[in-house]
Formats: structure tokens, C-alpha cells, sequence
């Protein structure tokens, strides 16, 4: 077989690795046009107004819950929060916005003390009735109240996933919290900050 025949049989089979590791699987499900892009209006925790436009330019990572949450939600903003720190110099490109669903509760000083218990990248944000439904009736986030118990306490049943938007506001990302690995949603967020550069 000569040589020049021997490396057209071969060069295919040495291409397609280099292929499969540059498109590798994400680690959040690819939901780009099946969910809307970034848009709300909710208060921070500064009692300001803010908007989805308040962060263009960052890579969001939009998750709801509440600080009385005793597991589910503090493990997921530990885990995002190593994820941003393990993505790297960049990390300053990605905000977690954590939207509470008990605004009775969750004022916003008591939002500011929670996410300040994370990391500088988590911004804490509620709002109204009317505008917490909205917010959720746009991502399709459910969550309802349960009784009071005698101390007046009370515990708010929610969708637990994580959207994930690109520097334009554009939906690429769903993350599941049952399946959040830090590592592999560093990837994703590193491959998210080499997209927007």
C-alpha cells in the first residue's frame, strides 16, 4: 500500500477525536429556543428596581428560591458559586441571580446578608406577588406555600431548576439540581465566556 494512500485512510480517524473534544456535551441541557430569553423587573437587595438589561454583558445564572430553605437551596448556591470560581479569571463575567419566591420573608436585607454568605457573585432579588408571578409564569417555575405552623413558619415548595443565559440574555442552558457537578458546569460557563470574548 503506498505511503500517500496508507495517510488518506488514516487522517479521518485522527480528525474525528480532535472533533469530539472540541464539541463536547454540555452539562446543562441546550434549551435555546424552547425557553425566553432574560427579561424581569424585581426589586435587589438594595430595594432598587432592576431589570433583565441591568445584566448585559454577564453570563446569568437564574435560580428561584427562598432563605429558609433548609438543603436544597443552600446546596445549590454553594455548588454554582464554586462552579464561577472554578471557571476561572473570567469569573467576574458571570452573576447568579437568585430570585426568593417568600418575599414576606426574604426582605432585602435579609437577601443582601444571605447571598454576601456565598459570594459577591450572587445577587439576591424578589418583588411583588404580581411580579414574582410573572417571572415565574415566563420559566415555567412553580411554587406554593405550606401552612403555618404554630411559631407562624412556613415551607415554600419550588421548581428547583437553573437557567442559563449568554452575555446577550440569550437562554442556552437547563441545569438540573439533582445532577449539579461544579466542575462540569465550569466548563460549561468557561465555553459560554469564550463564546461572548
Amino acid at each position: 500500500m503506498s505511503r500517500s494512500l496508507l495517510i488518506a485512510l488514516l487522517l479521518p480517524l485522527l480528525l474525528v477525536p480532535a472533533c469530539g473534544r472540541n464539541e463536547s456535551p454540555w452539562q446543562g441541557r441546550n434549551i435555546q429556543g424552547v425557553m425566553p430569553d432574560l427579561a424581569f423587573s424585581l426589586t435587589d437587595d438594595s430595594g432598587h428596581t432592576v431589570t433583565g438589561a441591568n445584566f448585559a454583558g454577564k453570563i446569568v445564572l437564574l435560580y428561584f428560591g427562598f432563605t429558609h430553605c433548609e438543603d436544597v437551596c443552600p446546596t445549590t448556591l454553594s455548588t454554582l458559586t464554586k462552579a464561577v470560581r472554578t471557571a476561572g479569571y473570567d469569573a467576574d463575567q458571570v452573576r447568579i441571580v437568585f430570585v426568593s419566591v417568600d418575599p414576606r420573608r426574604d426582605t432585602p436585607e435579609v437577601l443582601r446578608s444571605y447571598s454576601a454568605h456565598f459570594s459577591p457573585y450572587v445577587t439576591g432579588l424578589s418583588g411583588t406577588e404580581a411580579q414574582l408571578g410573572d417571572v415565574a409564569r415566563r420559566y415555567r417555575v412553580a411554587y406554593n406555600y405550606g401552612e403555618p405552623d404554630a411559631d407562624g413558619d412556613y415551607e415554600v415548595y419550588h421548581s428547583s431548576a437553573i437557567f442559563v443565559f449568554d452575555a446577550r440574555g440569550k437562554v442556552r442552558l437547563l441545569l438540573q439540581q439533582q445532577q449539579l457537578d461544579a466542575a462540569a458546569v465550569a466548563n460549561d460557563l468557561r465555553r459560554l465566556m469564550v463564546s461572548a470574548s
